[in-house]
């Protein structure tokens, strides 16, 4: 409804017109190869495992993300979490299938904590897989439940984060072999990894997860 109500211009230059403009959308800072072929980290020549991923054991048979997370990306998520700009679903999944091989499986998404469900009225992660699913024209599923509420990742080290979200997950019924596991944002991989292993315990046999924007780490 907000996005109704409110003036269409740019969340990023606030120039008139829809919420991302074409410009801006045509300056994201696209993840492209090189990368780590198991999380999809940027490296400076094609890896099997990064300094990121490496010596941690991962549910995911590999993740990829469109865009960086950086400040302009960071802006245009909280507003489409935050303030209810629903419609902006839809162009995120079009950069995502414009930068995302199309992949093979069944569409899942993270679930939401229950009370910021209630809060924001919508999750972003089940309306951009809800698009995804539509546009590669494959079945779209709720695998997943939260079996438990957890704080907010943000503000987390990398060790809390994995804590957080620890058997936060479970599946609902029977997985299917394959799973396209769809989130908004890539941080540490924490949230992913324990969806993606709640997936594996339900019978999935492999889980690609998707994202659209990822943090990118200097070293």
């Amino acid at each position: 409804m907000l996005d109704l109500l409110l003036p269409q211009r740019c969340l990023v230059c606030s120039l008139p017109g829809g919420q991302m403009c074409a410009g801006c959308t045509a300056a994201l800072r696209r993840i492209s190869p090189p990368w780590c072929v198991r999380c999809g980290a940027p490296t400076a020549w094609p890896v099997r495992r990064c300094a990121e991923c490496a010596g941690r054991r991962l549910a995911f048979a590999h993740a990829r993300a469109a865009v960086e997370y950086d400040a302009p990306v960071r802006r245009v998520v909280g507003a489409w979490k935050e303030r209810g700009l629903r419609r902006l679903a839809g162009w995120a999944a079009a950069v995502v299938a414009d930068s995302v091989a199309a992949p093979r499986g069944v569409v899942t998404f993270v679930p939401a904590d229950g009370d910021r469900r209630l809060r924001r009225g919508h999750h972003a992660a089940e309306a951009l897989a809800r698009e995804l699913a539509s546009g590669w024209s494959l079945p779209l599923e709720a695998l997943l439940v939260r079996v438990r509420g957890s704080p907010r990742q943000r503000e987390l080290t990398r060790l809390e984060r994995r804590r957080n979200v620890a058997a936060a997950f479970a599946a609902r019924a029977r997985v299917p072999a394959r799973v396209l596991l769809v989130d908004d944002v890539y941080t540490t991989g924490a949230t992913a990894n324990a969806a993606a292993s709640a997936l594996r315990k339900g019978g999935a046999r492999e889980v690609e997860v998707v994202t659209f924007a990822r943090t990118i780490r200097i070293r």
